[in-house]
């Protein structure tokens, strides 16, 4: 058992952070408050082999591992959690279904240029009436010589709007809700449209849109993986996500950490700083320690990722223990600042505003709970 880094990831970490201080960091406040994507951001991370850490330089890459990549998110989340889950749902759920199910052309026409920046992937599975029960999608796929003809519609789609290519499942049999089937889509498909923009409490420069598909038309060379293969797939993908969530959560509470030790330092109270007072010092070593756990459970979930292990339960693991850290964290950091936290003069309003959703997405915690104790009582 080593826990010491390799050169690789400590020279990834810190190309990461210096990015991440020159080019997310400062416009992040201005982003958040416009509800502002910024393609330049993603292009500039393009640039640095960003987004396509773990796949082969084959397909785009730059071959390195999923350690790495969850290694970037958390440091991309650490200033802004907006872009974290960006590469995140870029990485997690749109190239590693191509890299994982696509052919040999699907991987050349689709995950190259997604690898390589030049285009941005997005994922659709939920529906309005079917969230953690993904198996009750109502969107069909109906075969039409050599194309399928998709109607229906989904909901919540992280980089909606401004993704090139999407994975969306549904049903190429109404009545059979094991007929799901997982299609590749391009933004300029006949029939595809994007729909309501939410307006969210939290990471408000990611766009998270309704995408709607009316008589769709989906090449037969765009099913991925086998017709009827659709829940197997969703379902794979979301454990390789889980583990991406998780990142970005550590990624957020270290930030909200960074800022209510240095405000600690510098604020005082009664002739001393706060962080002077045991109320404070403990408060912070807390926080400290559940990071530390939660980083520790990620990077062992992305490890085993990494080594080909079966990684679905230390995925579920990881995103319940980070997401419920970065919660009480931010929380916390909040508290440390007093009346200040509560302001949008520092970060920490922000990071507990973005730290909300990482026990929602990618699964529910109550669904972490299911899955994890599904695979305990096996």
């Amino acid at each position: 058992m080593n826990f010491q880094l390799s050169e690789e990831h400590e020279m990834i970490r810190k190309l990461v952070r210096d990015f991440a201080k020159k080019e997310v960091e400062p416009s992040a406040a201005e982003r958040d408050e416009e509800e502002r994507f910024d393609r330049g951001i993603f292009t500039k991370m393009a640039e640095i082999g960003l987004t396509g850490i773990p796949w082969p330089e084959k397909y785009g890459g730059i071959g390195s591992d999923y350690l790495a990549y969850c290694i970037a998110v958390e440091e991309l989340s650490r200033v802004c959690a907006s872009t974290g889950v960006t590469l995140s749902a870029h990485t997690s759920l749109a190239c590693w279904p191509l890299f994982a199910f696509g052919t040999e052309e699907q991987k050349q026409t689709y995950l190259k240029p997604l690898a390589e920046g030049k285009k941005i992937g997005a994922y659709g599975l939920t529906e309005p009436a079917s969230g953690s029960d993904a198996g009750a999608m109502k969107t069909t796929a109906r075969l039409d010589g050599k194309h399928y003809v998709l109607n229906g519609s989904k909901i919540f789609t992280t980089n909606g709007g401004v993704a090139d290519t999407y994975i969306v499942f549904a049903l190429t049999d109404p009545n059979d809700k094991r007929s799901s089937t997982a299609f590749i889509i391009e933004k300029d498909f006949p029939g595809f449209s994007i729909g309501k923009k939410e307006k969210k409490l939290g990471i408000r420069s990611s766009p998270t849109t309704e995408i709607i598909f009316e008589d769709c038309q989906v090449p037969v060379a765009n099913v991925l993986g086998q017709v009827g293969q659709g829940f197997k797939i969703a379902m794979m993908t979301l454990d390789g996500g889980r583990n991406g969530i998780a990142a970005q959560a550590v990624g957020i509470a270290q930030g909200a950490l960074d800022a209510a030790i240095a405000y600690a330092k510098e604020r005082k109270q009664f002739g001393k700083p706060i962080a002077d007072n045991q109320g404070i010092s403990f408060k912070l070593a807390d926080m400290a320690t559940n990071i530390e756990a939660a980083r520790l459970l990620t990077y062992q979930a992305a490890w085993l990722e990494s080594e080909g292990l079966p990684y679905g339960k230390a995925s579920a693991m990881s995103k319940l223990m980070a997401g419920d850290t970065a919660m009480k964290v931010t929380t916390d950091a909040v508290q440390v600042f007093g009346g200040y936290g509560y302001t949008k003069d520092y970060p920490v309003e922000r990071y507990m505003r973005d730290a909300k959703i990482t026990q929602i997405y990618e699964g529910t915690q109550e669904i972490q709970r299911l899955v994890i104790s599904r695979m305990l009582l096996k």
